[in-house]
Order: C-alpha cells, then structure tokens, then sequence
C-alpha cells in the first residue's frame, strides 16, 4: 500500500472571485489554498502532492479532506516569481478550524548538476509538523492559504549522499473578500439583491424570511440595489455607501421597500 506523508502547517485568517450566496444565513467559507517557493540552489525539486486536508478540531479525529485535489508532482523551483500552484479552491462550513494539512505521495526527487536523486522523507516526518493556530472563518468570505515551501531548509544531505525532505514551510494567510447581508421587508415576495464590482455584477436573492446575502465582495464602498418581484407592486430601491471589510460580513440590517 502506498504510504503517504503528512505534512501539517497551521493556518491563521482566510480569495478574488465573485459569487453569489444561497438565500439562507451563512454556513460556508470559500477557502483557496496555493503553493509557491522559497528558491533553493537546486536543478528541481519535485514533490507528489496527494491531497489537502484541515482539522475543525483539536484532536486527530477532526481531519477531513477538502476534496477536488488532483494529484500532481510540482516541481517547486518553477514556483516562483509570482507563479502558484492552486492546490484547492472549495467551500467549507464556517466556524474555528485549527489546522491545515498537505499529504504528500512517494514520487518525490531532486535534481542536482542534472541527476536524478529519490527524494526520500523520513518515518518520523509522518506524524507531521503540527502549528497550531485556532482560527475561526466568517460565513460568506473567502480565504486564501499560501504555503511557501522554503526548499533551502527543507532539503538534508545525508551523510552517505542521499537526499532527505524535511519541510519547512511558511503560511502566508489573508482574506480576500467580505460579505454583506441584511433583510428586506416586506418579504411576502422574492427580492433581487445586486451590487456591481467592476465589470461583474454579484447577485442573489432574498428567501422566504427576506433575508440576504452577497458573497465575496471584494473591499470597498459599493451600492447595493434592491429589485421586486413586478408582481409585488414595490419600488426598486438602492441604498448607496454599503462598506465590503475584507474578513468581514457587513450587516445591512432591515432595508424598508415601499
């Protein structure tokens, strides 16, 4: 059975992309998680990422997959300069979350003055490197994860000249986006809620309590437009000034339609 190696790194606060939110309160983060490097005086360094993975608890009963990764070998000194690779970019349920792992496969290497060398990581690395950081994520703001693998620290020269991984790696980690939310009333009918950000519009729609939200409102003053069902007989209304904090959900409050 292939083994795999699991490497754990902390993470602290959590991307730029538009979307628009379910009509209920908010239960998901949109999480993203990117790989770049810290260059070391190699050829390449070639790891097999096999999946990521967080914990929402303190205990080794907590971790769960994120999912939609596909496996790859990243070569780590092509990830620099401004290059990522994008591990994962999925949803998942808001509240604390203490850690992030990589899991790693076999095919791991090195290339120094043009050969070839295994990439070998030792059994104790399989418990991983555990930091920490009890974090707790905002319904309807996306967070982005950047692992910086620092390959000149994470490479060991054994004594008999093999090569031996022992990562290090720095996370860099932001909020890219807030939200905002609020209610309309009356909500006898369903609401159109819009604001535009750039040349995209975000759009959702009220539910049966009148209730809203706008996800991933990158930071900035924005206006916010309220459309009626026609049936409705309701006044379009838009209500100007509306603060997107990134990490945070802006609470309109009740907006009155008339």
């Amino acid at each position: 059975m292939k083994k795999h190696v699991f490497l754990l790194v902390a993470l602290a606060t959590f991307f730029t992309a538009f979307i628009s939110c379910s009509n209920d309160d908010p239960k998901t983060s949109q999480v993203e998680v990117r790989l770049v490097d810290a260059p070391g005086d190699y050829d390449a360094v070639n790891i097999d990422v096999q999946d990521v993975m967080i914990n929402a608890s303190d205990g080794e009963n907590g971790w769960k997959s994120l999912g939609n990764v596909t496996p790859q070998v990243y070569d780590l000194l092509e990830l620099t300069g401004g290059v990522e690779a994008l591990l994962v970019d999925t949803e998942i349920p808001a509240g604390k979350i203490s850690q992030i792992r990589l899991v790693l496969g076999e095919n791991n290497s090195i290339v120094v003055d043009g050969q070839t060398h295994p990439l070998a990581t030792p059994s104790a690395q399989q418990s991983g490197l555990k930091l920490n950081v009890h974090q707790d994520l905002v319904g309807g703001v996306k967070y982005t994860f950047i692992l910086d693998f620092m390959v000149d620290k994470s490479i060991v020269v054994e004594g008999n000249g093999a090569y031996s991984l022992k990562p290090t790696i720095r996370v860099i980690t932001e909020a890219a986006s807030g939200a905002i939310s609020g209610m309309v009333n009356p909500f006898d009918y369903q609401v159109e809620v819009s604001t535009v950000v750039g040349e995209e519009t975000i759009t959702t729609l009220t539910n049966e309590e009148g209730k809203f939200m706008l996800y991933g409102v990158p930071a900035g003053t924005y206006s916010v437009t309220f459309t009626p069902d026609e049936a409705s007989g309701l006044t379009p209304k838009t209500v100007e000034g509306v603060n997107s904090v990134l990490g945070e959900n802006t609470d309109m409050g009740t907006v009155e339609l008339e």
